[in-house]
């Protein structure tokens, strides 16, 4: 009752647990002219193996299954994690490259933490961050 009476559903509960999670920045800092660079820094230092969990991305994980969930999250991540994006890169404004770069973080993040790739384990992190800056740099370059 509790639930319903202060988010009017389970559905509103989760909308405000997605919107707190995806509120706070994790790998995604706010200097435009070195955002490959600190991006991938900050994903490879998130993801090392002792590094703290990030949570919006284990409850993307978990809860992407259900349709009505995906939803909640994909207003969540356009709204705050592509957004602030874009509003660093507007040169991504209108293309498909800012869906990109998210789905590398997410699936760099995968396989480094949930699958546990040895390669990417195993790799040295400056190298790791070096390809990733390389990679984002090279989907975030106007034009």
């Amino acid at each position: 009752m509790l639930v319903n009476r202060y988010f009017g559903s389970k559905e509103g509960l989760f909308a405000e647990v997605v919107e707190a999670s995806m509120a706070d920045r994790t790998v995604l800092t706010d200097d435009p002219a070195t955002l490959a660079r600190d991006v991938a820094a900050a994903l490879v230092r998130r993801t090392a193996p002792h590094a703290e969990g990030l949570d919006p991305f284990l409850l993307m994980l978990r809860s992407a299954p259900n349709p009505r969930a995906a939803k909640i999250l994909r207003a969540g991540i356009e709204n705050h994690v592509e957004a602030h994006l874009l509003d660093l890169a507007p040169e991504l404004r209108g293309t498909d490259r800012a869906a990109m770069v998210l789905s590398v973080v997410a699936g760099f993040w995968l396989m480094r933490t949930v699958i546990g790739s040895t390669a990417l384990d195993g790799a040295d992190e400056r190298t790791l961050a070096r390809t990733l800056e390389q990679l984002f740099a090279l989907l975030m370059r106007p034009g």
